[in-house]
Protein backbone atom coordinates (compact mmCIF):
# COMPACT_ATOMS: atom_id res chain seq x y z
CA UNK A 1 0.00 0.00 0.00
CA UNK A 2 1.45 3.32 -1.01
CA UNK A 3 2.01 5.90 1.70
CA UNK A 4 1.98 9.69 1.59
CA UNK A 5 5.82 9.87 1.66
CA UNK A 6 5.88 7.70 -1.50
CA UNK A 7 3.79 10.24 -3.38
CA UNK A 8 5.92 13.05 -2.05
CA UNK A 9 9.17 11.33 -3.05
CA UNK A 10 7.86 10.70 -6.56
CA UNK A 11 6.93 14.36 -6.89
CA UNK A 12 10.31 15.50 -5.58
CA UNK A 13 12.26 13.11 -7.83
CA UNK A 14 10.28 14.24 -10.86
CA UNK A 15 11.05 17.89 -10.11
CA UNK A 16 14.75 17.18 -9.68
CA UNK A 17 15.44 14.62 -12.39
CA UNK A 18 12.53 14.54 -14.77
CA UNK A 19 10.70 11.48 -16.18
CA UNK A 20 13.64 9.06 -16.07
CA UNK A 21 14.24 9.73 -12.38
CA UNK A 22 10.52 9.46 -11.72
CA UNK A 23 10.29 6.01 -13.30
CA UNK A 24 13.43 4.81 -11.48
CA UNK A 25 11.96 5.90 -8.16
CA UNK A 26 8.57 4.37 -9.01
CA UNK A 27 10.17 1.01 -9.78
CA UNK A 28 12.20 1.16 -6.55
CA UNK A 29 9.10 1.81 -4.44
CA UNK A 30 7.11 -0.98 -6.10
CA UNK A 31 9.96 -3.48 -5.63
CA UNK A 32 10.23 -2.51 -1.95
CA UNK A 33 6.48 -3.02 -1.61
CA UNK A 34 6.74 -6.33 -3.50
CA UNK A 35 4.00 -5.07 -5.80
CA UNK A 36 5.37 -6.81 -8.87
CA UNK A 37 2.18 -6.61 -10.92
CA UNK A 38 2.31 -2.81 -10.76
CA UNK A 39 6.02 -2.96 -11.47
CA UNK A 40 5.10 -4.62 -14.77
CA UNK A 41 2.61 -1.82 -15.42
CA UNK A 42 5.23 0.82 -14.57
CA UNK A 43 7.81 -0.60 -16.98
CA UNK A 44 5.26 -0.67 -19.80
CA UNK A 45 4.08 2.83 -18.93
CA UNK A 46 7.65 4.09 -19.10
CA UNK A 47 8.08 2.70 -22.60
CA UNK A 48 4.77 4.21 -23.72
CA UNK A 49 5.89 7.57 -22.40
CA UNK A 50 9.15 7.26 -24.32
CA UNK A 51 7.19 6.40 -27.48
CA UNK A 52 4.76 9.27 -27.01
CA UNK A 53 1.76 7.00 -26.51
CA UNK A 54 -1.24 7.25 -24.13
CA UNK A 55 -0.32 6.28 -20.55
CA UNK A 56 -3.59 5.21 -18.95
CA UNK A 57 -3.63 1.63 -20.26
CA UNK A 58 0.04 0.87 -19.88
CA UNK A 59 -0.01 -2.81 -20.91
CA UNK A 60 -2.49 -2.55 -23.77
CA UNK A 61 -1.41 -3.02 -27.38
CA UNK A 62 -4.57 -1.46 -28.79
CA UNK A 63 -3.21 2.08 -28.69
CA UNK A 64 0.20 1.11 -30.11
CA UNK A 65 0.55 1.92 -33.83
CA UNK A 66 2.05 -0.66 -36.13
CA UNK A 67 5.36 1.19 -36.60
CA UNK A 68 5.99 1.22 -32.83
CA UNK A 69 4.62 -2.19 -32.00
CA UNK A 70 7.92 -4.12 -32.21
CA UNK A 71 9.69 -1.71 -29.86
CA UNK A 72 6.87 -1.79 -27.34
CA UNK A 73 6.58 -5.55 -27.57
CA UNK A 74 10.26 -5.94 -26.67
CA UNK A 75 9.79 -3.70 -23.61
CA UNK A 76 6.63 -5.61 -22.70
CA UNK A 77 8.54 -8.91 -22.72
CA UNK A 78 11.39 -7.45 -20.66
CA UNK A 79 8.88 -6.19 -18.10
CA UNK A 80 7.17 -9.57 -17.97
CA UNK A 81 10.50 -11.33 -17.38
CA UNK A 82 11.36 -8.91 -14.58
CA UNK A 83 8.01 -9.31 -12.86
CA UNK A 84 8.13 -13.06 -13.33
CA UNK A 85 11.61 -13.34 -11.81
CA UNK A 86 10.59 -11.29 -8.78
CA UNK A 87 7.49 -13.42 -8.25
CA UNK A 88 9.52 -16.62 -8.55
CA UNK A 89 11.93 -15.31 -5.92
CA UNK A 90 8.90 -14.54 -3.76
CA UNK A 91 7.73 -18.17 -4.26
CA UNK A 92 4.55 -17.11 -6.06
CA UNK A 93 4.75 -19.72 -8.77
CA UNK A 94 1.26 -19.35 -10.19
CA UNK A 95 1.53 -15.58 -10.56
CA UNK A 96 5.00 -15.89 -12.10
CA UNK A 97 3.66 -18.43 -14.58
CA UNK A 98 1.17 -15.87 -15.94
CA UNK A 99 4.00 -13.61 -17.06
CA UNK A 100 6.32 -16.27 -18.43
CA UNK A 101 3.42 -18.02 -20.18
CA UNK A 102 2.34 -14.74 -21.79
CA UNK A 103 5.75 -14.35 -23.43
CA UNK A 104 6.09 -18.12 -24.09
CA UNK A 105 9.18 -18.54 -21.93
CA UNK A 106 8.61 -21.22 -19.31
CA UNK A 107 12.15 -22.52 -18.75
CA UNK A 108 12.56 -20.46 -15.57
CA UNK A 109 9.27 -21.83 -14.22
CA UNK A 110 10.25 -25.38 -15.12
CA UNK A 111 13.58 -25.00 -13.33
CA UNK A 112 11.86 -23.64 -10.22
CA UNK A 113 9.55 -26.65 -10.25
CA UNK A 114 12.51 -28.98 -10.76
CA UNK A 115 14.15 -27.48 -7.65
CA UNK A 116 11.01 -27.90 -5.55
CA UNK A 117 11.54 -30.56 -2.83
CA UNK A 118 9.57 -33.79 -3.13
CA UNK A 119 9.43 -34.25 0.63
CA UNK A 120 6.75 -31.66 1.21
CA UNK A 121 3.42 -31.26 2.96
CA UNK A 122 0.24 -30.33 1.20
CA UNK A 123 -0.32 -26.59 1.36
CA UNK A 124 -0.98 -23.54 -0.78
CA UNK A 125 2.49 -23.57 -2.35
CA UNK A 126 2.21 -27.28 -3.13
CA UNK A 127 -1.25 -26.92 -4.67
CA UNK A 128 0.04 -24.04 -6.78
CA UNK A 129 2.96 -26.15 -7.96
CA UNK A 130 0.70 -29.07 -8.88
CA UNK A 131 -1.55 -26.73 -10.85
CA UNK A 132 1.29 -25.14 -12.81
CA UNK A 133 3.43 -28.26 -13.21
CA UNK A 134 0.75 -30.85 -13.92
CA UNK A 135 -2.49 -29.14 -14.93
CA UNK A 136 -0.75 -26.49 -17.04
CA UNK A 137 1.84 -29.08 -18.18
CA UNK A 138 4.97 -27.03 -17.49
CA UNK A 139 6.62 -30.03 -15.81
CA UNK A 140 3.99 -32.81 -15.62
CA UNK A 141 6.34 -35.50 -14.33
CA UNK A 142 7.48 -33.49 -11.30
CA UNK A 143 3.92 -32.31 -10.76
CA UNK A 144 2.75 -35.90 -10.70
CA UNK A 145 5.48 -36.90 -8.26
CA UNK A 146 4.38 -34.17 -5.85
CA UNK A 147 0.72 -35.04 -6.42
CA UNK A 148 1.42 -38.69 -5.61
CA UNK A 149 3.25 -37.85 -2.38
CA UNK A 150 0.73 -35.31 -1.12
CA UNK A 151 -2.61 -36.61 -2.41
CA UNK A 152 -2.09 -40.35 -2.75
CA UNK A 153 -2.50 -42.88 -5.52
CA UNK A 154 -6.24 -42.55 -6.08
CA UNK A 155 -6.19 -38.79 -6.76
CA UNK A 156 -3.08 -39.15 -8.88
CA UNK A 157 -4.63 -41.80 -11.11
CA UNK A 158 -7.76 -39.70 -11.55
CA UNK A 159 -5.70 -36.63 -12.49
CA UNK A 160 -3.47 -38.60 -14.84
CA UNK A 161 -6.50 -40.09 -16.59
CA UNK A 162 -7.81 -36.58 -17.24
CA UNK A 163 -4.50 -35.29 -18.56
CA UNK A 164 -3.01 -38.33 -20.30
CA UNK A 165 -4.07 -37.51 -23.86
CA UNK A 166 -2.57 -34.04 -23.58
CA UNK A 167 0.89 -35.36 -22.74
CA UNK A 168 3.68 -35.98 -25.23
CA UNK A 169 4.72 -39.65 -25.62
CA UNK A 170 7.90 -39.19 -23.56
CA UNK A 171 5.89 -37.47 -20.81
CA UNK A 172 3.39 -40.33 -20.78
CA UNK A 173 6.25 -42.79 -20.39
CA UNK A 174 7.82 -40.83 -17.53
CA UNK A 175 4.49 -40.42 -15.72
CA UNK A 176 3.78 -44.13 -16.15
CA UNK A 177 7.20 -44.92 -14.68
CA UNK A 178 6.49 -42.81 -11.60
CA UNK A 179 3.20 -44.61 -11.01
CA UNK A 180 4.58 -48.09 -11.73
CA UNK A 181 7.47 -47.66 -9.29
CA UNK A 182 5.27 -46.25 -6.56
CA UNK A 183 2.59 -48.94 -6.79
CA UNK A 184 5.19 -51.71 -7.12
CA UNK A 185 6.95 -50.51 -3.95
CA UNK A 186 3.65 -50.37 -2.06
CA UNK A 187 2.67 -53.84 -3.26
CA UNK A 188 6.04 -55.40 -2.35
CA UNK A 189 5.79 -53.99 1.18
CA UNK A 190 2.22 -55.24 1.53
CA UNK A 191 3.05 -58.76 0.32
CA UNK A 192 6.17 -58.87 2.53
CA UNK A 193 4.03 -57.98 5.53
CA UNK A 194 1.51 -60.71 4.70
CA UNK A 195 4.22 -63.34 4.20
CA UNK A 196 5.99 -62.29 7.39
CA UNK A 197 2.77 -62.51 9.36
CA UNK A 198 1.61 -65.88 8.01
CA UNK A 199 4.98 -67.56 7.41
CA UNK A 200 7.42 -65.85 9.79
CA UNK A 201 10.07 -68.56 9.38
CA UNK A 202 10.32 -68.12 5.61
CA UNK A 203 12.87 -65.68 4.11
CA UNK A 204 11.49 -62.48 2.61
CA UNK A 205 12.49 -61.66 -0.94
CA UNK A 206 12.65 -58.11 -2.25
CA UNK A 207 11.07 -59.01 -5.61
CA UNK A 208 7.38 -59.45 -6.17
CA UNK A 209 7.81 -62.53 -8.35
CA UNK A 210 9.85 -64.37 -5.72
CA UNK A 211 7.51 -63.30 -2.92
CA UNK A 212 4.48 -64.82 -4.66
CA UNK A 213 6.18 -67.85 -6.25
CA UNK A 214 4.87 -71.06 -4.67
CA UNK A 215 2.63 -69.14 -2.27
CA UNK A 216 -0.77 -69.55 -3.85
CA UNK A 217 -2.24 -69.14 -0.37
CA UNK A 218 -1.47 -65.43 -0.67
CA UNK A 219 -4.43 -65.17 -3.06
CA UNK A 220 -6.77 -67.59 -1.29
CA UNK A 221 -10.19 -66.53 -0.03
CA UNK A 222 -10.24 -63.59 -2.47
CA UNK A 223 -7.22 -62.03 -0.80
CA UNK A 224 -5.36 -59.07 -2.31
CA UNK A 225 -2.62 -56.71 -1.11
CA UNK A 226 -3.26 -53.47 -2.99
CA UNK A 227 -6.30 -51.59 -4.23
CA UNK A 228 -7.22 -53.67 -7.29
CA UNK A 229 -8.58 -50.67 -9.22
CA UNK A 230 -5.25 -48.89 -8.71
CA UNK A 231 -3.43 -51.98 -9.96
CA UNK A 232 -5.67 -52.18 -13.02
CA UNK A 233 -5.13 -48.49 -13.90
CA UNK A 234 -1.37 -48.60 -13.32
CA UNK A 235 -0.94 -51.62 -15.59
CA UNK A 236 -3.01 -49.81 -18.24
CA UNK A 237 -0.83 -46.68 -17.99
CA UNK A 238 2.30 -48.83 -18.18
CA UNK A 239 1.54 -49.51 -21.86
CA UNK A 240 3.15 -46.12 -22.48
CA UNK A 241 6.52 -47.17 -21.10
CA UNK A 242 9.43 -46.72 -23.50
CA UNK A 243 10.67 -49.94 -25.15
CA UNK A 244 13.61 -51.30 -23.20
CA UNK A 245 12.74 -49.32 -20.06
CA UNK A 246 13.89 -50.96 -16.83
CA UNK A 247 10.44 -50.26 -15.42
CA UNK A 248 8.93 -52.79 -17.84
CA UNK A 249 10.18 -55.54 -15.50
CA UNK A 250 8.19 -53.95 -12.68
CA UNK A 251 5.16 -53.69 -14.98
CA UNK A 252 5.47 -57.40 -15.79
CA UNK A 253 5.63 -58.16 -12.06
CA UNK A 254 2.46 -56.14 -11.48
CA UNK A 255 0.64 -57.89 -14.33
CA UNK A 256 1.78 -61.33 -13.11
CA UNK A 257 0.52 -60.48 -9.64
CA UNK A 258 -2.82 -59.35 -11.10
CA UNK A 259 -3.14 -62.57 -13.09
CA UNK A 260 -3.11 -64.53 -9.81
CA UNK A 261 -5.95 -62.55 -8.24
CA UNK A 262 -9.42 -63.98 -7.89
CA UNK A 263 -11.31 -63.63 -11.23
CA UNK A 264 -13.70 -61.13 -9.66
CA UNK A 265 -10.77 -58.70 -9.29
CA UNK A 266 -9.51 -59.10 -12.86
CA UNK A 267 -11.56 -56.53 -14.73
CA UNK A 268 -11.67 -57.10 -18.51
CA UNK A 269 -10.47 -54.49 -20.99
CA UNK A 270 -11.05 -53.72 -24.64
CA UNK A 271 -9.57 -56.08 -27.27
CA UNK A 272 -6.87 -57.26 -27.29
CA UNK A 273 -6.83 -56.80 -23.52
CA UNK A 274 -10.00 -58.72 -22.73
CA UNK A 275 -7.96 -61.16 -20.67
CA UNK A 276 -6.48 -58.15 -18.97
CA UNK A 277 -3.37 -59.22 -17.09
CA UNK A 278 -2.15 -62.09 -19.31
CA UNK A 279 -2.43 -59.89 -22.40
CA UNK A 280 -0.49 -57.11 -20.69
CA UNK A 281 2.23 -59.55 -19.71
CA UNK A 282 2.71 -60.31 -23.41
CA UNK A 283 2.56 -56.61 -24.31
CA UNK A 284 5.23 -55.69 -21.76
CA UNK A 285 7.43 -58.63 -22.71
CA UNK A 286 7.42 -57.48 -26.32
CA UNK A 287 8.50 -53.98 -25.30
CA UNK A 288 11.13 -55.46 -22.97
CA UNK A 289 12.44 -57.66 -25.80
CA UNK A 290 11.56 -60.87 -23.96
CA UNK A 291 10.53 -63.51 -26.53
CA UNK A 292 8.96 -60.99 -28.90
CA UNK A 293 7.96 -63.64 -31.42
CA UNK A 294 5.75 -65.44 -28.89
CA UNK A 295 4.27 -62.16 -27.67
CA UNK A 296 3.39 -61.03 -31.20
CA UNK A 297 1.89 -64.44 -31.97
CA UNK A 298 -0.31 -64.09 -28.87
CA UNK A 299 -1.95 -61.01 -30.38
CA UNK A 300 -1.95 -62.44 -33.90
CA UNK A 301 -4.01 -65.41 -32.70
CA UNK A 302 -6.58 -63.00 -31.31
CA UNK A 303 -6.64 -61.21 -34.65
CA UNK A 304 -7.25 -64.43 -36.57
CA UNK A 305 -9.88 -65.75 -34.14
CA UNK A 306 -11.91 -62.54 -33.93
CA UNK A 307 -14.34 -61.90 -36.80
CA UNK A 308 -15.61 -58.50 -35.62
CA UNK A 309 -14.06 -55.79 -37.81
CA UNK A 310 -13.97 -53.18 -35.05
CA UNK A 311 -12.23 -55.61 -32.71
CA UNK A 312 -9.83 -56.63 -35.46
CA UNK A 313 -8.90 -52.99 -35.98
CA UNK A 314 -8.22 -52.52 -32.26
CA UNK A 315 -6.04 -55.64 -32.12
CA UNK A 316 -4.18 -54.65 -35.28
CA UNK A 317 -3.63 -51.16 -33.91
CA UNK A 318 -1.93 -52.59 -30.81
CA UNK A 319 0.25 -54.84 -32.96
CA UNK A 320 1.25 -51.99 -35.29
CA UNK A 321 1.94 -49.80 -32.26
CA UNK A 322 4.27 -52.43 -30.79
CA UNK A 323 6.07 -52.90 -34.09
CA UNK A 324 6.54 -49.20 -34.82
CA UNK A 325 7.67 -48.41 -31.28
CA UNK A 326 10.40 -51.03 -31.70
CA UNK A 327 11.36 -49.80 -35.20
CA UNK A 328 9.93 -52.84 -37.01
CA UNK A 329 8.13 -50.73 -39.57
CA UNK A 330 8.21 -53.25 -42.40
CA UNK A 331 6.15 -55.76 -40.42
CA UNK A 332 3.58 -53.18 -39.50
CA UNK A 333 2.71 -52.12 -43.05
CA UNK A 334 0.58 -55.13 -44.12
CA UNK A 335 -1.34 -55.10 -40.82
CA UNK A 336 -2.03 -51.41 -41.08
CA UNK A 337 -3.04 -51.65 -44.73
CA UNK A 338 -5.39 -54.58 -44.20
CA UNK A 339 -7.09 -53.65 -40.93
CA UNK A 340 -6.61 -49.97 -40.12
CA UNK A 341 -6.99 -47.96 -43.32
CA UNK A 342 -10.52 -49.17 -43.94
CA UNK A 343 -11.49 -48.86 -40.27
CA UNK A 344 -10.25 -45.32 -39.73
CA UNK A 345 -9.95 -42.84 -42.63
CA UNK A 346 -7.86 -40.56 -40.39
CA UNK A 347 -5.19 -43.27 -40.21
CA UNK A 348 -4.05 -42.34 -43.72
CA UNK A 349 -1.43 -39.85 -42.51
CA UNK A 350 -0.11 -42.35 -39.94
CA UNK A 351 0.12 -45.00 -42.64
CA UNK A 352 2.05 -42.61 -44.90
CA UNK A 353 4.48 -41.91 -42.05
CA UNK A 354 4.86 -45.65 -41.45
CA UNK A 355 5.66 -46.24 -45.14
CA UNK A 356 8.17 -43.39 -45.07
CA UNK A 357 9.98 -44.83 -42.05
CA UNK A 358 10.10 -48.24 -43.72
CA UNK A 359 11.16 -46.66 -47.03
CA UNK A 360 8.20 -48.43 -48.64
CA UNK A 361 6.76 -45.78 -50.91
CA UNK A 362 5.69 -48.56 -53.26
CA UNK A 363 3.29 -49.75 -50.56
CA UNK A 364 1.99 -46.23 -50.05
CA UNK A 365 1.49 -45.75 -53.80
CA UNK A 366 -0.29 -49.09 -54.20
CA UNK A 367 -2.54 -48.45 -51.22
CA UNK A 368 -3.37 -44.91 -52.35
CA UNK A 369 -4.30 -46.13 -55.83
CA UNK A 370 -6.60 -48.83 -54.45
CA UNK A 371 -8.33 -46.25 -52.25
CA UNK A 372 -8.58 -43.57 -54.92
CA UNK A 373 -6.41 -41.27 -52.80
CA UNK A 374 -4.71 -38.90 -55.25
CA UNK A 375 -2.99 -36.85 -52.53
CA UNK A 376 -1.23 -39.85 -50.96
CA UNK A 377 -0.43 -41.19 -54.43
CA UNK A 378 1.22 -37.91 -55.39
CA UNK A 379 3.18 -37.88 -52.12
CA UNK A 380 4.42 -41.42 -52.79
CA UNK A 381 5.49 -40.51 -56.33
CA UNK A 382 7.37 -37.46 -55.09
CA UNK A 383 9.27 -39.46 -52.50
CA UNK A 384 9.98 -42.59 -54.53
Amino acid sequence: MSSQPDFQSLTEDFRKGGPATLFDRLAQVLIEQQDFHRLFDARCQQKKFELGLPLYRPTSFEDVPAEKRAVFEEAYMDAAREAGRHLLADKKLGQAWMYFHAIRETDAIKQAIEDFPLETDSGEATEELIDVAFSKMVHPVKGMQVLLRTHGTCNTITSLDQQFRNLAPEQRSECASVLVRSLHDDLVRSVQYDVGKRAPSEPLSSTLRELTSGREWLFGENNYHIDVSHLHSTVRFARSLTPGSLDLKLAIDLAEYGAQLSPQFQYPGEPPFGDFYPSHIQFFKFLANEDREAALEYFNQQLEQNSDEADQAMIAYVMVDLLTRTNQYEQGIPLAEKYLLKADPEFVSAFAELCEKANRFDALKSSAESRGDLISFAAALLQT
